[in-house]
């Protein structure tokens, strides 16, 4: 029998938008990893933070992905149905905002053996993994923004390297923000 891996994600963004952003994963067993960007939206360190959890845990095992941002568990388990079957349309007849982001999602849910579930988690209410998450983007959105290396290699305390995802569909995407409310 596959134990379940349980992850918690949680993305930062200094100024929103356009701020530095940081994202991150902390794995319920204690390895964790963290990553940033010069430039984006908080929704977007959001998505990066569940791509990331996903890429990095490709295996069998079933995986509960626990996030305080409804907009990217709803993005990644939700509205993505209605968005592909509508040609990555809105209800509205709108582009999906963030497409390169929840494509990529949609490929990392898809290509993993093992079922991925999402839980929402309360933000700041001293769940010790939500907290931990949102530590570790913190951080790293305050070092891309200084210049420093987000990632020194002690950082990743027993995380498995991941390829990044491809940064210029991220960058162009920055600045965009879509109402969640308005999405169908």
């Amino acid at each position: 029998m596959l134990g379940v891996i349980t992850v918690s994600t949680d993305g930062s963004c200094l100024r929103n938008p356009g701020g530095a952003i940081g994202w991150a994963w902390a794995n319920h067993d204690g390895s964790y990893d963290s990553g940033g960007h010069a430039s984006g939206t908080n929704q977007i360190a959001e998505l990066m933070a569940v791509l990331e959890a996903v890429r990095a845990h490709p295996g069998d095992e079933p995986l509960t992905i626990q996030a305080d941002s409804q907009y990217a568990i709803k993005c990644s388990s939700e509205w993505i149905h209605g968005w592909r079957r509508k040609g990555w349309r809105t209800a509205s007849g709108g582009p999906v905002q963030n497409l390169e982001l929840i494509k990529s999602i949609d490929a990392a849910i898809a290509s993993r053996p093992g079922g991925v579930v999402f839980e929402w988690v309360r933000g700041h209410r001293g769940d010790q993994f939500n907290e931990r998450a949102d530590e570790l983007a913190g951080i790293a959105a305050r070092a891309v923004r200084d210049g420093v290396d987000p990632a020194p290699p002690s950082f990743h305390a027993g995380a498995t390297p991941v390829p990044a995802v491809t940064l210029a569909p991220v960058a162009a995407l920055a600045g965009l923000y879509e109402d969640p409310d308005v999405l169908f």
